[in-house]
């Protein structure tokens, strides 16, 4: 090996380096791991394997079974069309792209994911996949914006917090302008405890220069980005997996802030947003229903940030 690879980039770090070796022969794998284990320093395996390798399905369309529930194998994922914010999302961003030629979307290696494969189809030279790299995703954000091209980077919201530092000094310090969208926002099912998107609110609200919308609806999500590419700083839009929640809160919104009925008059007001806004008015309901009158209110927030 050393006739054609004289030294690795880990080398150079003054790393241990083995490999590369097939991934998918366990006989060879297990060998190079022993030998790695002699070792008393840090060394790096370098392991070649072919994403879905042994089930055919998969290693046709790989990204189908990123983070899956249960499925048929004998059929596969099902690749029908389902709704969802991401989804939604992508369409919103294929007609705002198509109407300006200003908008660009770029993405951590979660195009897929994030509803961006149509986009890349469409509008090839304005989609960029950085790869596993959200710092850098959003201070190439900022070097679109400074020459005039309306970023919007769609990132999951639990990798977004990787680049904090990125979107307080190359883009809020700069006063340059952000669509940032916040995929799998707020209680992830099925995809673990890395997977929360708990944390952004508390995250980005820190940072100057910022408006944080979460929609509940797929009519408030298309609102909400609208106002959020026409705005002058950063925007973030972050929105749950999946789609619509079964039941709806029924308070339509603007973008804004929005009231049920006689929520100024009532004893206690139950502030909410995004998903959580149906449960608080069955609890404003349970309130009423017990106590009669107008004891509880429901005030819905869609721009949860700044506070009106």
């Amino acid at each position: 090996k050393r006739m054609f690879l004289k030294e690795s980039i880990f080398e150079d770090l003054g790393l241990n380096y083995l490999g590369p070796v097939d991934g998918h022969n366990i006989k060879k794998l297990q060998a190079v791991l022993k030998v790695a284990k002699m070792h008393d320093e840090c060394c790096v395996v370098h392991v070649c394997t072919k994403k879905g390798k042994g089930y055919e399905l998969a290693e046709k369309e790989p990204w189908l079974y990123h983070s899956v529930g249960k499925f048929e194998p004998a059929t596969g994922v099902s690749v029908c069309e389902r709704k969802s914010f991401s989804s939604v999302a992508g369409e919103l961003l294929c007609a705002a792209a198509a109407s300006d030629d200003k908008v660009c979307a770029i993405t951590a290696a979660m195009g897929e994911g994030c509803g961006l494969a149509e986009f890349a189809k469409k509008f090839p030279d304005r989609y960029f996949d950085v790869g596993i790299a959200e710092e850098h995703a959003i201070t190439f954000a900022a070097g679109l914006a400074v020459n005039g091209m309306k970023p919007v980077a769609a990132i999951y919201s639990t990798f977004a917090q990787r680049s904090y530092d990125q979107l307080l000094h190359d883009i809020s310090l700069q006063k340059l302008p952000l669509v940032l969208l916040l995929d799998r926002s707020g209680l992830v099912p099925d995809d673990g405890i890395t997977h929360q998107g708990i944390f952004d609110c508390a995250v980005f609200s820190s940072v100057p220069n910022t408006e944080i919308y979460s929609p509940e609806t797929y009519g408030e999500l298309e609102n909400c980005l609208s106002r959020a590419l026409a705005g002058g700083g950063i925007s973030v839009v972050r929105y749950p997996k999946g789609g619509e929640a079964a039941e709806l809160s029924g308070i339509a919104g603007d973008g804004g802030v929005c009231c049920t009925e006689g929520a100024d008059e009532a004893e206690v007001v139950i502030l909410t947003y995004g998903r959580m806004s149906s449960v608080a008015e069955k609890a404003a309901e349970i309130v009423n229903g017990k106590r009669g009158g107008n004891a509880a209110g429901v005030v819905k927030l869609v721009k949860i940030f700044p506070l009106d």
